[in-house]
């Protein structure tokens, strides 16, 4: 708050559009790091009947508001300064205050975004890394200011008069460089909203996935909401496998994914899989167990190539002849 009332009282003391700029920035920054507190916040809590996944968009909405915030900043910054080069000239009076003020914001915002960025990693939060990149971009546009006031300074002592032009310049200057960095940052959050992922993660997945006694991998779909990750595999393995193997199998390729993608959310579907080569009889066999039958003297016929076949069916004995009946015409349905 109190660098940016500096930068604010400068600028108008000084008449330059670019401190005024500047001030604008961090005025907006101030904005935002109040949303990303709470948002932060509010996309901690844990998963509840309404939000099933979490709370995480949260912090990709925080980092798209604060993209539109800045945009609107470099909207009147652009407008003010082609009216100043072409419309109106306001000279700018540089003095030691002017350097002063921007230098002190280059140290305390370098300080900021270094501390950000760390805890941003650490947490992989997207809102923290927004407001790190938002103070990354402030150096950078303080830099420039920095550079037009100078142009500034020389133009006056050395009657120079086409340098007077750089301050506003130099306002276009910072425009451009945050308009770069909302671009990256707001591309990134849209991507997050609508459940984009890096490129080639979810083959990093299916790879990973695929541990032993897997003989399929079927379909991986990979989402992030803020700093989570959730995964949802199909799996295929052998039919014959009994229920605690295709579990263990199961569980084996969620620890090789988490290990790729720490503290991901992921649900691992497995589905049987019979091998081409299986023969029509035990086919057959399987079929019937499903249907809770059990089929035996089953003969296969080839003739003028068609196929007939013919087997024995088992049932509960206390089933009456119509319900037995019903249940082989399913498992005939089946069969065809």
């Amino acid at each position: 708050m109190a660098l940016t009332l500096a930068k604010l009282a400068v600028g108008l003391w000084t008449n330059s559009l670019g401190i005024l700029s500047e001030a604008a920035h961090s005025g907006l920054d101030l904005v935002a790091a109040v949303v990303t507190w709470l948002t932060v916040r509010v996309s901690g809590k844990p998963a509840d009947r309404r939000h099933p996944y979490g709370h995480g968009k949260f912090e990709n909405l925080s980092a798209l508001f604060e993209t539109l915030l800045l945009l609107g900043t470099c909207v009147w910054i652009v407008k003010e300064a082609l009216s100043r080069l072409f419309i109106k000239d306001k000279p700018v009076e540089v003095n030691v205050w002017s350097f002063l003020v921007i230098a002190l914001s280059i140290a305390v915002n370098y300080s900021r975004a270094a501390a950000l960025r760390r805890v941003a990693r650490k947490h992989g939060s997207q809102a923290l890394e927004a407001d790190a990149l938002h103070f990354t971009s402030d150096i950078w546009s303080s830099y420039v200011v920095i550079a037009g006031l100078a142009a500034v300074w020389i133009a006056h002592r050395w009657g120079l008069g086409w340098l007077a032009e750089a301050d506003p310049v130099a306002a276009l200057g910072v425009a451009a460089i945050v308009i770069f960095a909302c671009w990256e940052l707001g591309k990134r959050a849209v991507g997050d909203l609508l459940d984009e992922v890096p490129e080639g993660l979810a083959e990093d997945v299916g790879t990973a996935a695929k541990v032993a006694g897997v003989m399929e991998v079927r379909q991986v779909r990979v989402r992030r909401s803020g700093p989570e990750y959730f995964a949802d595999v199909t799996l295929a393995v052998g039919h014959e496998a009994a229920f605690e193997a295709a579990h263990d199998v199961a569980h084996r390729a969620e620890t090789a994914i988490k290990a790729l993608l720490p503290a991901a959310d992921v649900v691992i579907h497995v589905e049987p899989l019979a091998p081409v080569e299986e023969g029509l009889l035990t086919k057959t066999r399987l079929l019937a167990a499903r249907h809770g039958l059990g089929a035996h003297g089953i003969r296969v016929y080839e003739e003028a190539g068609s196929r007939s076949l013919e087997l024995h069916l088992e049932v509960d004995e206390t089933l009456r002849l119509s319900e037995a009946h019903r249940k082989a015409d399913e498992f005939e349905k089946a069969l065809r």
